[in-house]
C-alpha cells in the first residue's frame, strides 16, 4: 500500500481535458447554464449539456422510478426528450460557464437530422465555446421514432456517416454516444472509430416500461391515460453498462478513450468503471435524487483509493482490470472453492441453509440437536462454490469462499476440447 503517493484526478477523454472524471451526464442535471455553474462549483470536473437539437415539447408526466424492498428509485425511468428551450439562450449560457469556468469541460450534446443541420449547430456550438461534442446516437424513445437517437445508434452505417459528417465539422474532440438496445455493443463502437471518432461515451438509456399502474391498467409513467416505453437508468444498469464498456475496451480493433454512463453512485463505481477502461465517468440519477454534493464524497473516495494502491494518474489505473475479462471457455475448471462459514460471525439466521436447498446444491444444513448450535455446517464433499450463500448472508464477511487444492492443474474448456486436459470429477450427486 502506497500511502503517501501523491494524486492527479487530471482526466483526458479523447482530447478533452478535465480537473477530475467527473463529468454531469446529458440530462435533467445539465440543462443550464446556472446548473452547471453550481455543479463546477461543487466540485464536477465536467458536464455534457442536455441535449440540443431543434428544441421540442415535452410531456408531463416524465420520470418513474423501480423500487424494491424498501430501496428507493434503483432504476429510474424517463420519457423525457431534448432541450425545451431555444438554441440562443442555451449557447449563451455555454458561453457565459465557458467564460467563468475556462478549466472545466463543458461538452455540448447534439441530435439534429440532416448534414446541414449538422454543419450549422456544431459551428455554433463551438463558437459558444465547447470543449467537445458529444453526439446522441442513443434515445431510445420519441427521437427514435423521427429518425435520431437510437435509431442511428442501432444502425452502424448511419453512425459512421453521422459521425464522420461531425469529425469535418468540428475544430473540437467528438464523442459518439452509443445505446445499449443492441444486441452486441462493438460494432457500433468500430463504427464510430470508423467515422473518425475521438472517443465513445456508454450507455446510454435501456429501452424499457418501469411499471403499471395496478388500478387504472395504465403504464408508468402516466400521461393521461397512456403511457410510453422509456429509458432506464441508475444504479440497476450498472452490470449491463460495465460489461459493454470492457466488451469495447478489450477489443484490439477498437482502442478508443471511453466515458463511462450507467449507475455511477459512488466512487467504487467510478473505480470499476475506470478499470475497466474508462478515462471519465458521467453521472444523472444519483444527481437527480442526491444532488451535486455527491461528487465530494466521489472525489474524496477515489483519490484514496489510488493513494492506498499506488496508483498517481488516472491513466496509470485505466483498463487494469480488462485482461482478466475473458470469455467463459477460458476459465480454469480446475479452479474449486467451499464456503466457510465464521462461526464468531454467524448469527444463526439460516438464510443460507435455505438459499442453499432451494436455490442451490443443498450442500448446507442445520446443525446437529446436539451440536447446541444454530450454525449451519457446509458439507463440502457437496459444496460446488457457487457463492449464493455469501450473497445471502447478512453478516459481511461471515461465510468466505475458500480455495481448494484438489490435485488438479489448471484446464480449460477449450483446452478440454482442443487438447484433451483432464477435468476434475464433478462433486457428489448432484
Amino acid at each position: 500500500m502506497a500511502f503517501g503517493t501523491s494524486v492527479d484526478l487530471t482526466s483526458n477523454t479523447g482530447g478533452i481535458v478535465t480537473p477530475n472524471p467527473f463529468w454531469l451526464a446529458s440530462a435533467p442535471p445539465a440543462n443550464s447554464g446556472a446548473q452547471i455553474m453550481r455543479a463546477f462549483d461543487a466540485g464536477w470536473g465536467g458536464a455534457v449539456w442536455k441535449t440540443l437539437g431543434t428544441p421540442i415539447q415535452n410531456v408531463s408526466s416524465r420520470f418513474g422510478a423501480h423500487h424494491f424492498k424498501g430501496t428507493r428509485a434503483i432504476g429510474f425511468n424517463n420519457i423525457e426528450l431534448i432541450t425545451d428551450r431555444p438554441l440562443e439562450v442555451n449557447f449563451r449560457e455555454i458561453a457565459e460557464v465557458k467564460k467563468r469556468y475556462p478549466k472545466h469541460g463543458v461538452i455540448v450534446s447534439l441530435m439534429v437530422e440532416t448534414r446541414d443541420e449538422w454543419r450549422d449547430i456544431i459551428k455554433r456550438a463551438i463558437d459558444a465555446g465547447a470543449d467537445g461534442l458529444e453526439l446522441n446516437f442513443g434515445c431510445p424513445h420519441g427521437m427514435c421514432e423521427r429518425g435520431m437517437g437510437s435509431a442511428v445508434g442501432q444502425e452502424p452505417a448511419l453512425n459512421e456517416k453521422i459521425t464522420s459528417w461531425a469529425v469535418e465539422f468540428s475544430t473540437v474532440p467528438v464523442l459518439v454516444k452509443l445505446t445499449p438496445n443492441v444486441d452486441e455493443i462493438n460494432p457500433h463502437g468500430l463504427a464510430a472509430k470508423r467515422g473518425g471518432a475521438h472517443g465513445v461515451s456508454l450507455i446510454n438509456t435501456i429501452k424499457s416500461i418501469i411499471g403499471v399502474d395496478i388500478d387504472r391498467f395504465v403504464p408508468e409513467p402516466r400521461v393521461g391515460g397512456l403511457s410510453t416505453n422509456g429509458g432506464y437508468c441508475g444504479a440497476a444498469v450498472k452490470p449491463i453498462a460495465m460489461h459493454m464498456i470492457g466488451c469495447l475496451a478489450r477489443d484490439p480493433d477498437f482502442g478508443l478513450p471511453i466515458s463511462g454512463i450507467g449507475g455511477v453512485a459512488n466512487w467504487r463505481d467510478a473505480v470499476e468503471f475506470i478499470l475497466l477502461g474508462c478515462s471519465s465517468v458521467q453521472v444523472c440519477t444519483e444527481v437527480m435524487l442526491r444532488g451535486y454534493r455527491v461528487v465530494g464524497d466521489m472525489i474524496e473516495g477515489l483519490t484514496e483509493y489510488m493513494r492506498s494502491h499506488g496508483f498517481s494518474t488516472i491513466e496509470e489505473m485505466r483498463g487494469k482490470a480488462v485482461p482478466q475479462f475473458s470469455e467463459w471457455g477460458e476459465l480454469d475448471l480446475n479452479y474449486e472453492t467451499v464456503a466457510k462459514i465464521d462461526p464468531a460471525k454467524c448469527i444463526g439466521c439460516h438464510a443460507c441453509v435455505v438459499a442453499c436447498h432451494d436455490g442451490a446444491h443443498q450442500c448446507i444444513h442445520p446443525a446437529p440437536k446436539e451440536a447446541g448450535t444454530r450454525v449451519p455446517v457446509v458439507d463440502e464433499s457437496e459444496c460446488v462454490g457457487c457463492n449464493l450463500c455469501q450473497i445471502v448472508c447478512p453478516v459481511p464477511d461471515c461465510i468466505t469462499m475458500a480455495a481448494v487444492d484438489n490435485g488438479f492443474k489448471p484446464a480449460t474448456w477449450n483446452e478440454f476440447v482442443s487438447e484433451g486436459k483432464t477435468l476434475r470429477p464433478k462433486k457428489g450427486a448432484h
